[in-house]
């Protein structure tokens, strides 16, 4: 239960839009957080993997019988004795959706570098790990496929498909003949999205007791109700059976927001010894086996009119997923389809999605999830229109962004645009930047020599849909408590949703205790993912609380518990315009400065919104300029270390100017829109389309993600003199 410090202050409402300090850094700071490394009950013991070193191959196990004799170690689980478990689910977002039907750990083949082939329990985590590392494993390569495009032409990866297609999903509206018969221009791109690390500061970690008929278990996982309900599942347990509860957590992005083979494998483990069991990944353990995220290509194609309307938009993506599936696994190709074209009208589209298996690590959802892919395709369209009919590419957007007025506006894809006003932030970010001064001091440092471009990226973000669930019981001394079915990993939750609920009550936020992650104190919820915390999860502990109020006072307590469904989706939008420089001698880009106009709806709390909006642009960086998850031919991961996979630094960044415009919204009874994801969304294409823009005299059209100095200085090689280095 999270209270604030007893020093904190008492001062009047309205506490909604307050920057209230978060009251989770008291326990922090002073050293009290409890992550899962931190917890080890009486008796526990340790748990490791021994995991595959080959992306394809069959297997056979040569020394097991003196791995399960050697000092330390209480149980050694392998593929065979848990084939009678159930397999992991995946969300059935939309129909055809193919489960993956993964075992929990290996039987008789790998599928990627780091899949589990046996769980190690012993008394120490130095025994767990050494004997892990004694398991000899006899490999027979097979031949492995990493890369998306191989895969819808190899052999099946997985038992019982046809072929390596996990789900295929189309959009189409218009007459697209007749657009490109009107057009008079066409442009097309091709954007790679490679896969990338969630990198929270925590890596993930399991700890899971059986005691007295129930099964009790720590997780650091963004839905722990949905993982309860799929431990009972898989385990062949009575949901009533299992416990789950999230500690204190160090980030997840996506990465931890769904229950993998190691959970499972370790719960089994613990039904069988009766013990507490805990497993805390490695930092290299994660790199080789957690979810990824990203990888995606979009191969795209739009038709303009001679004055810059878009008329008709085709286009293909394809994601790469790896060889066993997360609950999310469909979300990134469906987010990047159902957006296109993003905050722009266009009449015909047809847009198709698919997902294929690959030997390498799962691809789930991480922060943007496929949001920042249909943003790069679109705003590189937009630039490359611009460029072929000699058009500015502020006009360019401004003439096809839908106009507020035609708020609520329904897409080609079907998706309903709550509110917004596109032109309104393209011109307060033009504003924000004084872009007219911004390009006169770029066409200087041109003339002096430099490589210096300017990006735009007019972004929308759509915020989650269905339910969230919210208690609050009012104590005859008038304190409150607030549990809620979401779950934070350091977004400040408790934070927020005691301002939500004393400005609703009419008291202070320091009278309310509040609760989260723990399946015995709080209601059932979906959890944090999709941006969806405030607008849904915000929305539930209003309505619960305008309950609460209505009901006397009482010598006894009072408890109100409300499930609150989202009568439809908040959708953000935001502009972002970056200053790039870079330099020709080594490719290296300097993202310099960045101005941010976003529409959020109803902000709780601004410092938390900072905070998202900050690390968001940050993590984006990432992804545009150094960030990748890099296989060789035989599915060996090359970039298995914080040595060989670069993250941004401090001085990476920019300096960044942020104005919030924001918009009604009826989506929720808070207003509130998504905030999470808008910094992974903005920051890619601003800065793709300031380093294109930046090499735009050189002829440079084209450029693959990440900017690293090396394919840049590539292209700019390719461009100066014809070669085209290895």
């Amino acid at each position: 239960m999270l209270r604030p410090p007893h020093d904190a202050p008492i001062t009047p409402p309205p506490w909604l839009g307050r920057a209230c300090p978060r009251r989770e850094d008291d326990a922090l700071l002073r050293g009290q957080g409890r992550y899962l490394a931190d917890l080890a009950p009486p008796g526990c013991l340790h748990a490791a993997f021994a995991r595959s070193s080959m992306a394809h191959a069959r297997i056979a196990l040569a020394n097991l019988a003196a791995v399960r004799a050697l000092p330390g170690v209480r149980l050694v689980l392998t593929g065979d004795d848990l084939q009678a478990l159930g397999h992991l689910a995946i969300n059935p977002l939309f129909a055809g959706v193919r489960a993956f039907g993964t075992p929990v750990l290996a039987r008789g083949r790998v599928l990627c570098v780091g899949m589990p082939v046996a769980l190690v329990v012993a008394d120490t985590a130095e025994e767990a790990r050494g004997a892990a590392e004694a398991l000899a494993v006899d490999y027979t390569p097979l031949p492995a496929c990493t890369a998306a495009e191989a895969a819808l032409g190899s052999a099946p990866l997985l038992d019982g498909w046809p072929d390596n297609t996990a789900f295929t999903q189309r959009h189409h509206a218009g007459d697209l003949a007749q657009a490109g018969a009107r057009a008079a221009a066409q442009v097309q791109l091709r954007i790679a999205c490679p896969p990338v690390a969630p990198m929270a500061l925590e890596p993930r970690g399991f700890l899971v007791h059986w005691h007295d008929g129930r099964l009790t278990a720590w997780t650091p996982l963004q839905s722990p109700h949905r993982a309860r309900l799929e431990l009972a599942r898989v385990l062949g347990l009575a949901p009533a059976q299992v416990r789950t509860i999230a500690p204190d957590v160090g980030g997840a992005f996506g990465g931890k927001a769904s229950l993998g083979p190691e959970e499972v494998a370790l719960a089994a483990g613990a039904l069988r010894l009766g013990a507490p069991v805990r497993w805390v990944a490695t930092r290299e353990e994660d790199f080789v086996s957690a979810p990824q995220g990203r990888a995606g290509s979009i191969a795209a194609q739009a038709f303009f009119a001679a004055d810059g309307r878009l008329l008709g938009l085709r286009a293909e993506l394809l994601y790469a997923l790896g060889c066993r599936s997360t609950w999310s696994t469909p979300v990134p190709a469906l987010n990047a389809a159902r957006m296109l074209p993003g905050p722009y009208r266009c009449g015909a589209i047809d847009i198709v999605a698919r997902g294929v298996a690959t030997n390498t690590a799962a691809v789930g959802i991480y922060r943007g999830a496929g949001r920042p892919e249909a943003a790069l395709a679109m705003e590189g369209l937009m630039d490359l229109a611009a460029r072929r009919l000699g058009l500015d590419p502020v006009a360019v957007r401004l003439r096809n962004a839908v106009p507020a007025s035609a708020m609520p506006w329904t897409t080609p894809t079907g998706q309903r645009l709550d509110s917004g006003d596109y032109a309104g932030l393209l011109q307060a970010a033009c504003a924000l930047a004084d872009l007219a001064a911004l390009r006169t001091a770029q066409a200087r440092r041109r003339a002096a020599g430099e490589c210096v471009g300017i990006g735009i990226n007019l972004y929308v973000e759509p915020c989650g849909t269905g339910w969230e669930s919210a208690r609050l019981t009012r104590w005859p001394d008038g304190r409150v408590t607030l549990a809620s079915g979401s779950s934070a990993q350091g977004q400040g939750h408790a934070t927020a949703f005691a301002q939500i609920a004393a400005d609703a009550l009419g008291i202070a936020p320091a009278a309310i205790d509040v609760i989260e992650g723990d399946s015995d104190l709080a209601p059932a919820g979906i959890g944090a993912l999709a941006s969806r915390s405030m607008a849904i999860g915000g929305s539930a502990v209003l309505r619960a609380a305008q309950a609460l109020r209505a009901l006397p006072a009482a010598d006894t307590p009072v408890s109100v518990e409300t499930v609150h469904t989202a009568q439809a989706e908040a959708w953000s939008a935001g502009c972002c315009i970056v200053l790039a420089s870079v330099d020709p001698s080594t490719g290296t880009v300097r993202a310099e400065r960045a101005f941010w106009v976003d529409d959020a709806g109803t902000v709780v709390n601004p410092l938390l919104f900072a905070g998202q909006m900050h690390g968001g642009f940050a993590q984006g960086l990432g992804q545009a300029l150094m960030e990748r998850m890099h296989y060789d031919g035989q599915g060996q991961l090359l970039t298995g270390s914080l040595m060989d996979y670069a993250v941004p630094r401090a001085d990476d960044m920019p300096t960044l100017v942020h104005e919030s415009r924001p918009s009604a919204t009826d989506a929720n009874p808070l207003g509130a829109k998504g905030v999470g994801e808008s910094g992974a969304i903005a920051a890619p294409a601003a800065l793709r389309g300031a380093v294109l823009d930046a090499l735009a005299p050189l002829g440079i059209a084209h450029l693959d993600l990440p900017l690293t100095p090396a394919s840049v200085w590539q292209a700019i090689r390719h461009a100066t003199t014809g070669d085209t280095p290895c």
